[in-house]
């Protein structure tokens, strides 16, 4: 039983505090698992949860509002003969509600519901008539809105019949999937989709967004089952399609089905036997996992009864048992056994690298995730139309699980403020942003001794086993949490934590159940995000195959699809940029000799990856990676929890060992790229080595303006306001000298307050300049050492080809286009503003109009006036540019 302890919170924080900076602390061989080689997913929590970057947006925990300082009427003019009416909006940094800001336009323009680009440049010069007080009136902190495409539906569909037209066009990127084009013939494709996309009634120095993309809407619509459709999708989609058809080959599935094999007993999930699979190989088991997702009619017939079973062998769920009782409770015991199938409860915990040792593995702790995006979905009283989504989420899916309304609605009621008092106790994004001032190593035994309310050695001996040492090392970073925990927990019913335990879990496996609760997750998602309908069942079969078994998948890809010569002209490229990155360095006049010399060290440093690991096509070795994965074909919520328990076991077995930096953590089948900070490594999958970012067939200007500004994002993430904090090795260090820091931070305002400029009207919601900052300073980065890279290659190459046909434009030019058109784009209402909320991206048309406005090589190439929209007097440069 916890009970509480707030006298002794302070002395213990304390205590712990001096732990951390304790000398000949570990003195102790740490307990060795058996090395073995870890699969998929390696990286998967990874120091932080963000301490891997990614290109494109993901659903990452921030939140920050910026405040309204005060509001002013003034006359904005468009560049051209038309006038709009429009505010005035200065801001600082303290955080407000963001309902505050007001739309800027005319009614015309707020009443527009046809996606549109109109670029609003707020002319401080212009100001309202009896306003004599021109000094309030700063330029540098006006408001820039642009009308970008979000659309609304017009009323809410669920289960409607749509018109087959929203993809139109995408064909054409389908074609490239033929091996057979020969050089004119890609370039012919690309011209005439680059060509369609454009419109050339738009000055690309007014607005490049608008002048790139300005025709895309009319041949993409924001399909059903999505709550946003751009570039990507097009991408992603085109690449499931071929998967899908790899996944659907049965030529090298053993005739022997395993539908007759002996079900398997779901005890095995918790405890330390596996369920040997050695005979089968990798990619036999990644199509019959294929099969069983796609079998819905065994998965109708079998209903919930697998979900029933696991519920109670993790001690029953109150909600749906008249007869539980609270001899059933075992809060750690459950906790532990939730964590051995890949689920992170009250309590967050997973191996990896340690912070300021990156060659070493050791335990982590850390808080919470939650049932809703963020924390702030709970806290903030304007999202209750999501918590009240929520509730009907729960309710709905314990009434398909056999429970009765009446019966249940206390209990949900109970379960959403335990889960709202949760998210009081974590702790913000703001609180968090300094690593190393939350960042605490300690071990096992002094957790034991320090939060004596919490059964460490029952959790740790069911997750880690019982001959783990009390010496293995943790990093903990949620101290506070910690402490705050233990009165909550303290007053809390046993039959309310149980119940939102299990509901935690069940929330996680609903996509693995039968249509009825696929219906009652997409109403809730419809409501989260706009995405009016499920998935066709085959995509979300084949993201299944690939978030799960990823590698076996992207073996197949590869082995069918990936040229050789584009792994081998990516590295070349690569070289190019770090050799462009070391150039800018070399003329940065901002930085100390010191922190440059440190900074070449770590670029060369730098390990790339791209394409797919070797060990992806040796059958053998993959098969071995996948030993302890049990796939049989009419059992696909049991493969499921097969798979996550596999994951888990597989961390396991790093503790106490070296960090193994060859090894991947991502399936070569997915279009994205990464950098890890703990690791200093930049990896490229085989899945975005496509058009439009690269082709061997095109000029090199789209490949610089594509992949190679994806290169240079990822390069310079190692620069940022995160990835400056570790060393060559991936350390938390701090290496840069005092000066520079200081420099650091006056250019990274400069660009915080950019960006906190941008506004998307529709939703009244300007960006997170402060939270976006990495990404943005990746972004320009990127194309700064990307364009440079691609001069000098033009400077080696002066007779290279590089136009496009049909295209009256230089390769220079075509470069920053083929760069815009990857973020062509339209995105629904409750998706934008969920995005914004919690993304640490800025919207695709912010990473065009942003970058480009700060390039003086764009301006240069496009003759753009000096302080016309595109080409602003005030420049922000950033980190080593």
């Amino acid at each position: 039983m916890l009970l509480p302890v707030k006298p002794i919170q302070m002395q213990t924080f304390f205590i712990l505090l001096l732990l951390r900076h304790s000398t000949g602390f570990y003195i102790k061989t740490y307990d060795q698992f058996d090395k073995t080689e870890i699969l998929d997913h390696e990286d998967h929590r990874d120091i932080l949860r963000d301490s891997k970057t990614v290109f494109l947006p993901e659903m990452a925990i921030y939140f920050k509002n910026p405040q309204i300082r005060q509001k002013r009427k003034i006359n904005c003019q468009i560049f051209g003969p038309k006038s709009e009416l429009c505010y005035k909006i200065l801001i600082n940094q303290d955080a407000i509600d963001t309902s505050d800001y007001v739309v800027m336009g005319n009614d015309s323009f707020l009443n527009d519901t046809t996606p549109s680009t109109t670029l609003l440049p707020i002319r401080p010069d212009i100001k309202q008539e009896n306003d004599t007080n021109e000094n309030d009136i700063e330029a540098d902190k006006t408001i820039l809105v642009v009308n970008v495409n979000i659309t609304n539906p017009e009323k809410p569909v669920l289960n409607g019949t749509f018109e087959n037209d929203y993809c139109s066009g995408n064909d054409e990127h389908e074609l490239y999937w033929n091996s057979h084009l020969n050089k004119q013939e890609v370039r012919e494709l690309q011209s005439r989709i680059m060509r369609k996309y454009m419109n050339n009634k738009i000055n690309p120095c007014n607005d490049f967004y608008g002048y790139a993309c300005g025709n895309w809407k009319k041949y993409f619509k924001i399909p059903p089952d999505r709550s946003s459709f751009d570039t990507f999708e097009i991408i992603r989609e085109n690449l499931d399609h071929v998967l899908k058809e790899i996944l659907e080959d049965r030529s090298e599935v053993p005739a022997i089905s395993t539908n007759n094999a002996e079900p398997i007993s779901l005890d095995y999930l918790f405890h330390s036997g596996v369920v040997p699979n050695n005979t089968m190989e990798a990619s036999v088991k990644a199509k019959l996992f294929y099969a069983s997702c796609m079998d819905e009619a065994t998965i109708l017939k079998k209903s919930s009864r697998p979900l029933l079973s696991v519920i109670e062998l993790l001690g029953g769920w109150p909600m749906l048992s008249q007869n539980w009782t609270e001899r059933r409770y075992d809060l750690f015991r459950l906790l532990a056994r939730l964590r051995l199938i890949n689920n992170d409860l009250l309590i967050s915990q997973w191996i990896g690298p340690d912070m300021k040792n990156a060659n070493q593995y050791i335990v982590h702790v850390d808080q919470t995730t939650l049932g809703l995006p963020t924390r702030e979905y709970f806290t903030d009283p304007k999202n209750i139309k999501y918590v009240s989504a929520y509730k009907t989420l729960i309710m709905g899916t314990v009434q398909l699980l056999g429970a009765e309304l009446v019966d249940i609605e206390n209990d949900v009621n109970d379960l959403i403020d335990f889960e709202t008092k949760l998210a009081d106790i974590m702790a913000t994004t703001e609180e968090r942003r300094n690593v190393s001032d939350f960042y605490l190593k300690t071990d096992l035994s002094s957790m034991t001794l320090f939060f004596p309310q919490y059964e460490w050695k029952t959790y740790f001996d069911i997750i880690l086993g019982p001959n783990i040492s009390l010496r293995t090392p943790v990093a903990v970073y949620c101290v506070k949490y910690l402490l705050d925990l233990v009165p909550l927990l303290s007053t809390t019913s046993h039959r309310t934590i149980q119940n939102y335990l299990i509901w935690r879990f069940v929330r996680h496996r609903l996509n693995n159940l039968d249509s009825r609760f696929l219906e009652i997750k997409q109403r809730f998602n419809f409501v989260l995000f706009g995405r009016e309908k499920q998935p066709q069942r085959w995509q979300f079969c084949v993201s299944q195959v690939n978030t799960h078994m990823g590698m076996a998948i992207g073996s197949l890809f590869v082995q069918r699809y990936f040229d050789e010569s584009s792994k081998d002209d990516t590295i070349r490229m690569t070289q190019d940029l770090m050799a462009s990155f070391k150039d800018i360095l070399k003329e940065s006049t901002w930085l100390d000799p010191h922190t440059k010399e440190y900074a070449r060290m770590k670029i060369d440093k730098m390990d790339l990856k791209i394409g797919f690991p070797d060990f992806a096509l040796n059958k053998t070795e993959l098969a071995a990676r996948y030993y302890d994965v049990n796939i049989q074909e009419e059992t696909f919520f049991e493969n499921v929890l097969s798979i996550l328990r596999h994951l888990s076991r597989a961390e396991q077995k790093r503790l106490g060992s070296e960090v193994n930096r060859t090894l991947w953590s991502t399936s070569p089948a997915v279009v994205n790229a990464y950098y890890s900070r703990n690791k200093n490594q930049i990896m490229f999958p085989a899945g975005i080595l496509q058009p439009p970012f690269y082709h061997k067939h095109f000029p090199k200007a789209l490949n610089f303006g594509g992949i190679g500004v994806v290169i240079g994002h990822e390069i310079t993430h190692g620069f940022d306001d995160k990835g400056r904090l570790f060393d060559a090795q991936g350390n938390l260090m701090m290496w840069w000298r005092v000066t520079s820091i200081r420099n650091f931070y006056d250019k990274a305002q400069c660009m915080i307050d950019q960006y906190s400029q941008y506004m998307l009207p529709q939703i009244k919601a300007p960006i997170d300049g402060y939270m976006t900052q990495g990404e943005n300073i990746a972004d320009n980065g990127g194309i700064k050492e990307s364009f440079r890279a691609y001069k000098t290659w033009l400077k080696n190459n002066p007779k290279a080809d590089e136009i496009l046909p049909g295209m009256n434009l230089t390769g220079k030019q075509l470069f920053f286009l083929n760069f815009a058109q990857v973020w062509c784009g339209q995105q629904k209402v409750e998706e934008a503003k969920n995005r914004m909320k919690t993304s640490v991206h800025s919207p695709g048309i912010f990473r065009i109009i942003g970058v480009l406005s700060n390039s003086k090589d764009f301006s240069r190439e496009f003759n753009c006036p000096k302080n016309s929209p595109m080409n602003p007097d005030k420049k922000c440069t950033i980190c080593v540019l």
